[in-house]
């Protein structure tokens, strides 16, 4: 059976952190991830977790300080504002014990140099989480909701990470967009298994909660633990109403 993460990023986020952690534990969650935690006092973030028992399993870099950034470590000539984003990220990912710190990318594709220039970045992150021993993750994203992201495909990833070449580098295979982008998850997910560090869901076309659309998660998340994933599953997805009140899809996954 599954065991389900809470994304705080957009569940419960009429709260601060804390509470909202509290709540995820109170309704059945068995972990949390976020996304941009920062002027959240990360001691009261991590007094939280201590008191409900669920790990945090990430959060984002900062998108950046201008209008329109999504993300930095993809952009020539800001490669020391990508750096102290990461750094930032760690650290502040450290504080809280959380295991892993998803590093963005940013708008450039088709933008000369921004390969080699994520790639480097991604080397700086590998080495600060190796330090912590942390996760970097990267995540392929939708032109629909992030126009011109550089990393878009399963497969752009998995050469990326192959020639970074470090082993802190894993996916993020977020079910959602891949299924916007490409589609055909099982069969993706299953080719690069061994480089998948984490899994997130939401219905698609809508990306509200996990049960209607194109995607059926009750038969999908099964196979990804017959092929051997067991790691938590990421609940990205903006409620269509209250968070509480379209819970009913964990249950029913639960009992399927």
């Amino acid at each position: 059976m599954p065991r389900f993460s809470a994304n705080l990023g957009f569940l419960w986020t009429g709260m601060g952190l804390p509470d909202a952690i509290r709540r995820a534990h109170r309704v059945g969650f068995e972990a949390v991830e976020c996304h941009w935690p920062y002027e959240e006092d990360s001691g009261a973030v991590r007094a939280a977790l201590a008191e409900t028992g669920l790990p945090m399993l990430g959060l984002n870099t900062r998108k950046g300080p201008d209008a329109g950034d999504f993300g930095l470590s993809a952009l020539p000539g800001r490669e020391a504002e990508a750096r102290a984003a990461i750094d930032e990220a760690f650290a502040y990912g450290a504080a809280i014990g959380a295991s892993a710190v998803h590093v963005m990318a940013g708008r450039a594709l088709g933008v000369d140099g921004a390969a080699a220039t994520f790639e480097a970045n991604l080397v700086h992150a590998c080495d600060v989480a190796a330090g912590h021993g942390m996760t970097v993750l990267i995540e392929p994203l939708n032109h629909r909701d992030a126009p011109g992201y550089f990393l878009v495909g399963i497969e752009k990833a998995a050469s990326i990470i192959e020639r970074v070449g470090r082993p802190e580098l894993k996916i993020m295979f977020d079910c959602y967009h891949t299924q916007i982008t490409q589609g055909d998850l099982l069969r993706r997910f299953e080719a690069h298994r061994a480089l998948i560090g984490h899994v997130q869901i939401a219905a698609v076309p809508s990306r509200a909660e996990p049960d209607e659309g194109e995607v059926a998660y009750d038969w999908l998340l099964p196979r990804l633990g017959a092929l051997g994933y067991d790691g938590f599953v990421g609940a990205e997805y903006r409620p269509r109403a209250g968070t509480e009140e379209g819970l009913g899809w964990l249950a029913r996954m639960r009992s399927a």
